[in-house]
């Protein structure tokens, strides 16, 4: 299991999980979506699922068309983004983004957040999804 990316930007969770998925370094990730007017600064990036999918199928990757509620972790496909810390402002949805990933049987989640002890996940319990977008293999 390779060493999960870290969002370098408070804000940078969405562009941190693409990284994640692709396995690019954050700093190459963060440029390509600024080449295509994507900022971590742009708070709307928490709270509209269009940029990840952006950045997603400009790098050929195949995703489903809807974001589909959490049932069970068992229930999640071998790779997904995943909404965690889902809250609303202002009757805004919000949320952070982290990829869940099954591999030869053992389930994790990368979570890019800088302060974590370990940004390899195996808390399920205490992360609480609302919703995920299931991604093919990449």
């Amino acid at each position: 299991m390779r060493k999960a990316i870290v969002q370098e930007e408070t804000t940078g969770c969405g562009i941190a999980s693409i990284a994640n998925i692709l396995g690019k370094p954050y700093s190459e990730m963060k440029a390509i979506a600024n080449s295509m007017g994507i900022y971590a600064s742009d708070k709307s990036l928490w709270s509209d699922t269009q940029y990840v999918r952006r950045l997603l199928s400009s790098a050929g990757v195949q995703i489903s068309q809807d974001e589909v509620p959490f049932e069970s972790w068992q229930a999640l496909p071998d790779l997904a983004l995943l909404a965690i810390k889902h809250h609303q402002e202002e009757g805004k949805d919000f949320w952070h983004w982290v990829v869940f990933k099954r591999m030869d049987g053992q389930a994790f989640v990368l979570d890019s957040a800088s302060y974590l002890p370990s940004n390899i996940r195996q808390d399920f319990e205490t992360m609480q999804p609302k919703w995920f977008i299931e991604v093919n293999t990449v």
